[in-house]
């Protein structure tokens, strides 16, 4: 008879030792609640007790998480709207504060709460500084502004914000073609201004070629003259030099080239008189006494 009883109290013994024993997955931290209340944060992973049908478990996940943000407009300092959209990494802290902040909401809770701040923090960060700034590479300094404006708020929540990037920066739709326009219009005149200035810059190149032209042919000139001088001086010497040694062979000569020069043509003509002194050398077979 004692067997009888024995069996089902082992059964019973080991269904509460079952039903109160769990494991926690290193991936998680979970939550003992006793009606409602949590008693036990457990947040290491391994096997762990509770008191059966009066505590409840909630897990929650450990690891990092994503939360992409809506796409929203904001308005810079110079009044140029922008559609942005964020993706925010953040992950579960303090598990009692989490469950206090979202209650039986969870994590789906926390993400509406985090987009709402982050989205917040964005409007307010990228509202103080031009759009040129958001629009350009260099904006770290922004995101970290906007990750550690949101990691503040969230911090009630029990969770904590460890990157914020923006993924988008852009005009909207109906803005892209007047700002295409002011681009194209920009570009178009700096194309004009550095035509303008290649252009002087060509004519300042030729006038200074023209001028070296003009100095380099004068110096020739110069020079040719100041040769074509010396040369003559100095073929007039020879001349000098020659006739003072034999005038009647100088004569000779000289009366020779002029009849060269008078007597190239083919259609030549001279009217002179028979006796004229310029056919000395040709009339008589001695030239005439000097």
């Amino acid at each position: 008879m004692r067997a009888v009883y024995i069996l089902p109290g082992l059964i019973l013994a080991g269904a509460l030792v079952l039903s109160s024993a769990f494991i926690v997955d290193e991936r998680e931290k979970v939550l003992v609640l006793q009606f409602g209340e949590v008693k036990q944060v457990i947040d290491k992973p391994g096997l762990s007790f509770k008191i059966p049908f009066i505590q409840d478990l909630l897990r929650y996940d450990d690891r990092i998480l994503g939360l992409p943000t809506q796409p929203l407009e904001v308005t810079p300092l110079d009044d140029r709207r922008l559609v942005v959209d964020a993706f925010a990494r953040w992950r579960i802290v303090d598990v009692a504060a989490f469950r206090r902040a979202v209650g039986a909401g969870g994590e789906a809770s926390a993400r509406d709460n985090l987009d709402k701040i982050i989205n917040a923090e964005i409007r307010e960060v990228l509202g103080g500084v031009p759009s040129q700034k958001v629009l350009s590479e260099d904006r770290t300094a922004l995101m970290n502004k906007i990750r550690d404006n949101a990691r503040a708020k969230a911090a009630s929540l029990g969770v904590d914000v460890i990157d914020v990037r923006l993924t988008r920066t852009d005009l909207p739709e109906q803005n892209l073609e007047s700002t295409f326009a002011r681009m194209r219009a920009e570009r178009e005149r700096e194309a004009a201004d550095e035509i303008g200035r290649g252009k002087e810059a060509a004519q300042r190149v030729r006038a200074e070629a023209d001028r070296s032209v003009v100095e380099v042919v004068s110096q020739a000139r110069k020079e040719a003259e100041i040769v074509r001088g010396e040369a003559d001086a100095k073929s007039n010497a020879i001349y000098a030099e020659a006739y003072g040694k034999d005038p009647e062979f100088f004569a000779f000569t000289r009366s020779l080239t002029s009849y060269e020069r008078a007597l190239q043509g083919s259609n030549s003509s001279m009217v002179m008189q028979p006796d004229s002194e310029f056919f000395d050398y040709l009339g008589s077979e001695k030239p005439p006494a000097p």
